[in-house]
């Protein structure tokens, strides 16, 4: 339930009546169709639906449906900036392209949020839309809509004014990138490994979806009855948004409706945009194995919406945020095929499924989904190019030669992972050269010396701390102990060895010391004195010279502020040696 549904819901009731009512209950069994199909395939292989294309298609067919998977990523966190920034416009009269610019602390927040634990995350969101719901089906009762004309919404039509709001719809209910989530996701739950077992957790996690998706059905039906109820019917055009609010005026006031509104909107939005999160993630490293911090990666994908809202909003305002809206839901159908046709092959491998594949009748429910919204986005393609090549606009000669170049290549890719399996005379299987062999980890496990220890010491109680485990170290192996201590005063900067100072004395005495210390009690010391501006170079330069079999170095524990004032070194000598590091300290 994100913005993006509101958009398409209240522009298909306002504009069509209960025409597109049919296109909501057929973009739900299509959900539930291909939520249930995605679940069955993480269950079974214990694969996500990225990780499957990786190991199954080549590098550049991989790297490009990932590439067409972030589209649709950003273009739902699109959605979210928009439905964010309408919502603090609403509570605080925040002007649109503030709010829009304002989403960039959206990361803060949704980690904050995290903390309290994603079941109570649900359950904040959950309350929200039930009450959001409660007042629209009473709304409705009020309304009175015919119900005759509502039947006769479920009766399928589709016309080229109304195929733009219809493929929205779809969009926005299936959602491609949640079919890589939802694959992923699955496989957190203790589903057991035998037979019996996945088969109870597929039958249980089609329970699930179907429960959650036709609640949403419910609403997404609620929002567009009203809608036609109260716009339609009394020919209001409807251009934000924001408009919505004043369906629910008649049941809690203009004032509290659009309050109650803004902020089941904010946080639906706030939901809607950790799962594209997740998403991310799951995409990023299924395609290329890669791995970002959720930090780093939220703040790419919100960058990537934000570009587009505030130039929308800085251009066009709300009537422009409104359609931008609808675009990104569009955006959403035309990535689907790519989700779903991989899909669709994988969970129809009987050696990849074993018993767990699809069924014939299933194949066939599956493929003419496919088939359907190939052929919608296909004429909406064409609809759209044919009223291009009738229309002036800037940049015409260099703009529509770019738009075929994409549009074949994609076409071609669609062809290739439609039709590759059926031509190699076998549906994709995992490459055997892709599966790593079994390796021995603990047997056989030569055994571990340590002949040099190096010890960098920093004239702080920390090296206490690290000499204790060097020496415990060196003392079982007969090990030497190399200490090393970094001067980085300025004298030593700029002179180098030849610095003469009561600090460089000072440190000078204080490591012979420790050395005279633990060669009275039978150690094996050397000792080394450098001079430098960043003692990480000194380290590693006296690492490299020496070749030292371990390292051992004492952690401040200082991070955030302290790290950029007093500098780390540990990080950027683990980063920068191939030595196994030991990092120790005050356990109080």
């Amino acid at each position: 339930m994100d913005p993006g549904n509101w958009a398409a819901d209240l522009e298909g009731g306002a504009k069509f009546g209960y025409k597109l009512l049919w296109v909501l209950l057929l973009s739900n069994l299509m959900a539930i169709l291909l939520q249930t199909l995605s679940a069955r395939l993480g269950i079974v292989t214990q694969r996500d639906l990225a990780q499957a294309c990786r190991e199954t298609y080549p590098r550049a067919v991989s790297w490009m449906l990932w590439v067409l998977c972030e589209i649709a990523i950003a273009a739902c966190d699109l959605a979210e900036v928009l439905g964010a920034a309408i919502a603090l416009n609403l509570l605080f009269h925040l002007p649109l392209l503030a709010g829009v610019l304002l989403t960039a602390l959206d990361t803060l927040l949704i980690l904050w949020f995290t903390r309290l634990g994603i079941r109570v995350m649900e359950s904040m969101v959950l309350a929200l839309v039930l009450v959001i719901a409660s007042c629209f089906f009473v709304e409705i009762w009020w309304a009175r809509p015919v119900l005759g004309e509502i039947f006769h919404g479920m009766l399928p039509t589709l016309d080229g004014r109304s195929l733009y709001i219809a493929i929205a719809i779809i969009g926005a209910t299936v959602m491609p990138h949640n079919l890589f989530l939802h694959s992923a996701l699955v496989q957190t739950r203790r589903i057991g490994k035998s037979e019996a077992e996945k088969r109870t957790a597929c039958r249980f996690n089609l329970i699930d979806s179907s429960i959650a998706l036709n609640g949403a059905l419910l609403v997404n039906c609620g929002i567009l009855i009203l809608a036609a109820s109260v716009f339609f019917r009394h020919h209001v055009e409807v251009t934000e948004i924001q408009q919505a609010h004043l369906l629910l005026a008649p049941l809690l006031g203009t004032s509290a409706a659009g309050i109650v509104f803004a902020i089941a909107l904010l946080c639906s939005g706030q939901s809607s945009t950790l799962t594209g999160t997740l998403a991310g993630q799951i995409v990023m490293e299924g395609f290329l194995n890669f791995r970002m911090s959720p930090q780093l990666r939220r703040l790419l994908t919100r960058s990537a919406a934000i570009l587009p809202a505030a130039f929308t909003v800085y251009l066009a305002g709300d009537r422009g945020t409104f359609k931008l809206l609808l675009l990104s839901q569009v955006i959403l159908n035309l990535q689907l095929p790519f989700a779903v046709v991989p899909l669709i092959h994988f969970t129809s491998d009987r050696r990849r499924m074993g018993s767990f594949v699809n069924a014939g009748w299933v194949q066939i429910l599956a493929w003419s989904t496919a088939g359907l919204i190939i052929a919608l986005n296909i004429w909406l393609t064409y609809s759209t190019l044919s009223d291009w090549l009738t229309t002036d606009f800037p940049y015409r000669n260099l703009a529509l030669p770019l738009i075929f170049a994409v549009l074949t290549g994609v076409s071609v890719l669609l062809g290739w992972i439609t039709l590759q399996p059926w031509l190699a005379g076998r549906a994709p299987v995992i490459p055997a050269s892709l599966v790593p062999p079994p390796e021995a980890i603990v047997t056989p496990l030569p055994p571990v010396t340590y002949r040099k220890i190096l010890v960098p010491l920093d004239h702080t109680p920390i090296d206490r701390f690290a000499i204790r485990h060097a020496a415990a170290l060196a003392h079982s192996a007969g090990a030497t102990l190399y200490l090393l201590h970094v001067e980085e005063g300025v004298t030593s900067q700029i002179y180098g060895p030849l610095a003469s100072t009561a600090e460089v004395a000072a440190g000078q005495e204080y490591l012979l010391e420790i050395a005279t210390e633990l060669a009275g009690q039978g150690f094996q010391v050397e000792t080394a004195v450098r001079h430098s501006r960043k003692p990480t170079d000194a380290i590693i330069r006296y690492a490299h010279e020496l070749n030292p079999d371990l390292m051992v170095m004492g952690a401040h524990g200082h991070k955030g502020l302290k790290d950029i004032v007093f500098g780390t070194t540990i990080n950027a000598v683990r980063h920068r040696l191939n030595v196994p590091l030991m990092i120790v300290r005050d356990r109080g």
